[in-house]
């Protein structure tokens, strides 16, 4: 479908440019929301007639939203949700999220200013395009955390879900030392109580051979002299 474009439409052009777009574009969002006419005859008679004003008031508009970026431009808004320990949401952030954010901090955006090509659905911070006008457009941080502390950690450029595991892996690494540790120290035990145990059976044998060398000396010793002559 030919159409003529009321305001600027990024990546098709600039007001009063006759372009072609798909049917169902053009019917379902163009059309409906005032950014364009049908390019027929007539359409182009009044729009040329009226294109003045459609110029100054879209020049208006832009010198508003200008201002008003000043509120909006590099705000960063908190969302504390819950999620697992990869990261993942229970749930998702949505653009009615954002902008309750956004205008508890003193902006003014509606939804249809929001540019998000996708929910929200894991931690971090993530870049959100805001179109204030359509030829005026703001950048604002959208940072997801489980907490106040994790926020401030990714507000500081910290991966909170790579912080994490790190942790862990440290913790796991740390578990593994200590029980080479202890297996060490077991196995020391172990081989003292083994020396101490055939040492105390060295000491015992020794003293058993003797106390048999005592017993055959005493055997072996010469009959008394009385006794030999009585016999």
């Amino acid at each position: 479908m030919d159409i003529i474009l009321l305001e600027r439409v990024e990546k098709l052009g600039a007001i009063g440019d006759v372009v072609t777009v798909k049917d169902g574009y053009a019917r379902n969002f163009l059309l409906p929301n005032k950014k364009a006419l049908r390019a027929n005859a007539a359409n182009k008679k009044v729009f040329e007639a009226n294109r003045a004003k459609i110029e100054a008031d879209n020049a208006d508009r832009r010198k508003d939203a200008e201002k008003a970026s000043g509120s909006v431009e590099g705000k960063q808004i908190v969302l504390i949700r819950a999620a697992s320990n990869t990261g993942q949401l229970y749930g998702s952030v949505t653009v009615r999220d954002i902008v309750e954010g956004l205008n508890e901090q003193g902006a003014d955006v509606t939804k249809k200013m929001i540019i998000l090509e996708r929910p929200i659905k894991e931690l971090g911070v993530v870049d959100v395009k805001v179109v204030l006008h359509p030829e005026v457009s703001v950048n604002v941080e959208v940072n997801v955390a489980r907490s106040d502390d994790e926020a401030e950690l990714q507000k500081d450029g910290v991966n909170v879900i790579d912080q994490m595991f790190e942790d862990e892996q440290a913790e796991i690494a740390a578990e593994q030392i200590d029980a080479a540790v202890e297996a060490e120290v077991a196995s020391d035990e172990a081989d003292e109580a083994e020396k101490e145990r055939l040492a105390k059976l060295q000491e015992d044998s020794e003293e058993a051979r003797a106390a048999e060398a005592d017993g055959e000396g005493l055997s072996a010793e010469p009959k008394e002299e009385g006794d030999s002559e009585e016999s």
